[in-house]
């Protein structure tokens, strides 16, 4: 942190905006603290958005460590892919944030979030068990302060569920659709709307589904001309995508 970050964040503990041990811990002062990682702190004036930490192979200590440098710039926080255990450690160090236990998220959000929402996404699933997959695109999405609806269970095997649905989806500036199994869904949604469809293809099913696999092979051969494909339960990448289209799209 330098100096100016350092004035920034002492003139907020002066407004009375973060407690002393806050202040301390977002300036990261404890003697003999190694910096672990080099946060990328003007992402967001050139992307858009600050960047976002990937939980697995990091300890609580170095995520505490790299969020702090994001807050302290006023910068919001996303994790992706933390566990329970340490989540529960992350909102001991962060008792402002939210963990999602089934999207395996964290997101520590200002202390002034932005008054208004930045145009709207909907997330539908095709089974409950895409569910974590989902959630972690929604939680991506609040990250980016977009309002996401979710529409839940309406994959092909009861295709008359989706269409009684419709009039939810219908006005979404994207969509990101989440199925597994033969992955069909995200075709039959490109077929009613005006707007691109990420599809998320996820690893449940049985053998053949090959973790995934079969459903992104579907996914990238759709005959939908508005369906784009991301990587297998990458529930993230997909609401990124979707949000960053909904926030252009408003401004």
């Amino acid at each position: 942190m330098d100096s100016t970050q350092l004035v920034n964040l002492a003139g907020r503990l002066a407004a009375s905006e973060i407690s002393a041990a806050e202040f301390l811990r977002l300036a990261a002062v404890e003697v003999g603290q190694p910096e672990i990682a080099t946060v990328d702190l003007e992402r967001a004036g050139r992307c858009g958005f600050p960047e976002v930490i990937y939980g697995p192979g990091k300890t609580a200590e170095a995520i505490t460590q790299i969020a702090a440098q994001l807050l302290a710039n006023e910068q919001r926080v996303l994790v992706t892919r933390v566990e329970a255990d340490k989540g529960a450690e992350l909102l001991r160090q962060f008792p402002a944030g939210r963990y999602n236990e089934l999207g395996r998220t964290l997101r520590i959000d200002l202390s002034q979030p932005p008054a208004e929402t930045a145009g709207q996404v909907a997330i539908i699933t095709a089974g409950t068990s895409d569910l974590p997959v989902a959630e972690e695109a929604r939680e991506t999405l609040a990250w980016m302060n977009v309002r996401a609806t979710m529409v839940h269970d309406v994959g092909v095997a009861g295709p008359h569920r989706l269409p009684e649905r419709l009039a939810e989806f219908s006005e979404a500036d994207a969509i990101v659709v989440v199925a597994g199994m033969e992955g069909a869904l995200p075709s039959v949604v490109g077929g009613y709307v005006p707007c691109p469809v990420f599809a998320v293809p996820t690893s449940v099913g049985y053998g053949a589904s090959l973790g995934g696999l079969s459903a992104l092979l579907t996914m990238l051969n759709s005959c939908a001309s508005n369906v784009a494909v991301v990587n297998i339960d990458a529930g993230f990448k997909a609401g990124y995508l979707a949000g960053l289209v909904a926030t252009r799209r408003r401004k």
